[in-house]
């Protein structure tokens, strides 16, 4: 088991009413999250920069 820390940027635009279910559903790509946080949005474009940490099997 290996911790590690990523940024991923995810369009939020079809996710508004369930964000962090959406968010944890691409995180766990990588692995299993620990924390995240959404550290910077662009409301043009409505891409969140998202910060995780993620436990790895």
């Amino acid at each position: 088991m290996t911790i590690e820390s990523i940024e991923i940027e995810m369009d939020i635009t079809a996710a508004l009413g369930q964000l962090d279910r959406a968010i944890e559903t691409t995180l766990q790509q990588w692995g299993e999250p620990l924390r995240w946080a959404i550290t910077a949005v662009d409301r043009e474009t409505n891409i969140a920069q998202i910060e995780a940490i993620i436990i790895k099997e």
